[in-house]
């Protein structure tokens, strides 16, 4: 299975966007997936649900946070690289943008029930991205968990 089908099949069965970007890369992380999840849960929804900076992107900056043992401006490079591709792709890194939301600042705090409706947003989609944007990033750029 693929980071991109895994991340995917995480946010179909419960995790929110951060989660399931960040989850599907615990072997590199070499961190137990539930202290994953954990670790990133506030990030779902753009932050606390605030519908800021996706929280898709937030797990890519999670993980690659957790495998590149560098200073601050070279991981803030990495995440601004993979943040790049993912804007690119998808015209902006902001969830209310991505998901058409005509609402400024917070949002209600309340996760939305996982219904048919709720998986008629692209989210699923945008997870299962930034996965194969991670992937393929960290597969072109060797890291050492040691370093």
């Amino acid at each position: 299975m693929t980071k991109s089908e895994l991340a995917k099949s995480l946010f179909e069965s419960g995790c929110n966007c951060s989660q399931s970007v960040a989850a599907a890369f615990a072997d590199e992380i070499r961190l137990d997936e539930e202290l994953i999840k954990r670790l990133t849960l506030g990030f779902g929804g753009g932050v606390g649900r605030m519908r800021e900076v996706c929280g898709a992107v937030s797990g890519m900056a999670f993980v690659i946070s957790a495998l590149y043992n560098e200073d601050k401006g070279s991981v803030y490079a990495r995440i601004q690289d993979v943040a790049g591709q993912f804007k690119e792709q998808n015209g902006s890194i902001v969830c209310r943008e991505l998901l058409s939301l005509d609402i400024k600042g917070a949002d209600s705090p309340a996760p939305q029930p996982r219904t048919k409706e709720y998986y008629k947003k692209p989210c699923s989609q945008l997870v299962a991205m930034s996965a194969d944007i991670l992937e393929k990033y960290i597969a072109s750029h060797p890291y050492s968990i040691n370093s």
